[in-house]
């Protein structure tokens, strides 16, 4: 498993999708959610708090399992799960409370860039452990 400038993965954080999804969570929390209103605490507000802080977490969590069957694979499915979660989250917000149209775009398209990285290599993770002896 090798990024694309070829340099050898030896942790979660050489992942691209890793520091995509940390990154996008941190715009998350400190511009989105901040501007959504108080109604939305235990909602909206709540569930794309948890959503996007998910993603990282389950990455991180799953590269520690890499070496089982399917414990990596599990784990990569559960963070393309709360990719679409939280991009569904963003829609809401912008379109019931008009948060910045052109910031939940950008972070719309990472995380839906992310669930595409997500959705490879947990392909290739697959058929990399169906080749192991």
């Amino acid at each position: 498993m090798t990024k694309n400038n070829s340099r050898p993965i030896k942790s979660f954080r050489d992942l691209e999708v890793y520091n995509n999804t940390y990154q996008a969570m941190l715009r998350v929390i400190k511009e989105v959610l901040t501007k959504l209103p108080n109604s939305e605490k235990y909602d909206l507000k709540d569930q794309l708090n948890r959503s996007c802080k998910a993603i990282p977490r389950l990455i991180a969590e799953g590269y520690g399992k890499r070496h089982q069957k399917a414990g990596f694979q599990k784990y990569l499915d559960d963070a393309l799960g709360e990719c679409n979660e939280t991009i569904v989250s963003l829609e809401q917000s912008r379109d019931i409370y008009h948060i910045d149209k052109a910031l939940i775009e950008e972070l719309v398209d990472i995380y839906d860039k992310s669930a595409r990285q997500l959705y490879k290599l947990a392909r290739a993770w697959s058929q990399f452990k169906n080749r192991q002896p």
